[in-house]
């Protein structure tokens, strides 16, 4: 394992490691002082991504092949995938009327998104690994990978209706893909919390594991996905050609996040507020576990 490495980047809030034999680059998310997407990270994930991609393009070019075949995204701390977006710098950025930072942080979450999404433009699988909780920005982000595999027990969502928000970085693009767009957006504006059965069935999760077996499953994943690797590739190919997510379309939406976030009332700015101390509470306690009740944190 190269602990915060990857092909010689170092990193502050992701640890990776490569498995050459399965030609898988894993990389778990290790945000603080919370779970959430903050500037950092984000940062971090865009160095990350721009590396893979040019060393397979590199690899390519040199050998006709890359010895990196699978990306893995997962979170390195247990009973927490993603809580979601920066609360607390959302709301420096609504009580200092700063757009200019809130946009900043809206293209860098969006680059992160789309570059996953569109797989970086190189010849390669990526796969969410959920072994705990995913809310919000979390979700969005299992949602721009290929395949999602989730642990029994955790729960998926979009909670930002609580503070009168939308989740503004891709939930809607990836869902409407997926889903008809009415049942996108009847998810995202009610507020649910979805158990993986659920999603499962919903065809957004396309393997369930029991707990403590996520990475077994990516695995067998993987096994399984080998023996039609062509006609997999030539389906994503198709999927981007006849209804492709736009970078473009992701910013214009990412634009009416901004201007949403800034017309936050006061009260809504406290259930905020209410939401980052039990993140806080959440993610030091010891005790954390995947059994994380989410009325602790919604």
């Amino acid at each position: 394992m190269n602990n915060k490495k990857g092909f010689g980047q170092s990193y502050e809030q992701l640890v990776t490691k490569f498995d050459a034999e399965r030609k898988i680059m894993w990389c778990y998310m290790n945000p603080h002082p919370r779970p959430c997407f903050n500037p950092l990270l984000l940062r971090d994930l865009n160095r990350f991504l721009g590396s893979v991609s040019q060393r397979i393009k590199n690899e390519n070019f040199r050998y006709g092949s890359s010895e990196i075949k699978y990306i893995v995204f997962g979170s390195y701390k247990p009973g927490v995938f993603s809580l979601g977006g920066d609360l607390k710098l959302f709301l420096e950025c609504i009580n200092t009327c700063d757009k200019n930072r809130l946009t900043e942080y809206m293209r860098l979450s969006i680059d992160v998104m789309y570059n996953i999404y569109t797989n970086m433009s190189v010849p390669v699988t990526t796969i969410s690994l959920i072994r705990g909780n995913a809310l919000g920005a979390g979700f969005e982000g299992a949602l721009s990978c290929d395949y999602i595999v989730a642990e029994e027990g955790v729960q998926l969502g979009f909670p930002e209706v609580l503070f009168n928000m939308f989740p503004g970085m891709g939930a809607y693009s990836f869902l409407s893909r997926r889903l008809e767009p009415l049942r996108a957006e009847k998810m995202i504006v009610s507020g649910r919390i979805y158990s993986v059965k659920e999603l499962f069935n919903l065809d957004l999760i396309e393997m369930i594991a029991e707990k403590g077996e996520g990475v077994t499953a990516v695995h067998e994943l993987i096994a399984k996905h080998e023996k039609t690797e062509n006609t997999r590739k030539a389906v994503f190919k198709m999927r981007n050609i006849v209804n492709p997510v736009t970078y473009e379309e992701m910013i214009r939406v990412g634009e009416l996040w901004v201007e949403c976030a800034l017309a936050l009332s006061e009260k809504e700015q406290k259930v905020m507020k209410r939401l980052i101390r039990s993140q806080d509470k959440i993610y030091k306690s010891d005790q954390l576990s995947q059994d994380t009740k989410l009325n602790q944190i919604i």
